[in-house]
């Protein structure tokens, strides 16, 4: 029996909901918002997905956890990830669940607002302080920066903010 291509659609759309983030597993790939667009049609299932980030390293690795799990689906024949810049992806995309995963994980979800002249505040995602300073706007990945949180004394990582309003 051939399944409906919405019903197929959705059922891809769960299986990405289990494909994390290679660096960060609490995250999933929907729960950052990098899924832009899921087209089924005849078994063969095409994914875009923005990536965070366009040198990110993780690519290679997500795009086969892509494939892996989709082509899992029992009518699924052909699985084709296509990433694309257009539209950009922004930090805005981050769902809460998402947000409260990097949370979960020791990072300081990217700030829904910033000031005026561009600057941006996170909060510790250990302790939940304000009282917190920049080490280095360089992190491990290029869409992270290091903070020291003042309070609880510990180092975290932050998500940078990436917005088409900048």
């Amino acid at each position: 029996m051939q399944m409906s291509i919405d019903s197929l659609e959705k059922q891809v759309l769960e299986v990405l909901n289990d494909v994390k983030d290679p660096e960060i597993d609490t995250v999933s790939i929907i729960d950052l918002g990098m899924v832009e667009e899921v087209i089924a049609e005849n078994g063969v299932v095409e994914i875009k997905i923005l990536p965070t980030f366009l040198g990110c390293p993780a690519l290679s690795i997500i795009q086969k956890n892509i494939e892996n799990a989709v082509k899992a689906i029992e009518d699924v024949e052909k699985v084709k990830v296509e990433f694309i810049n257009h539209p950009p992806w922004t930090s805005d995309r981050i769902s809460e669940k998402g947000r409260n995963g990097l949370k979960a994980f020791g990072i300081a979800p990217p700030p829904r607002l910033m000031d005026s002249d561009g600057s941006w505040h996170v909060d510790c995602p250990y302790c939940g302080s304000t009282y917190v300073t920049m080490d280095n706007i360089f992190g491990p990945t290029a869409c992270r920066s290091i903070l020291y949180c003042k309070s609880c004394k510990n180092p975290f990582e932050a998500m940078k903010p990436i917005s088409t309003l900048m």
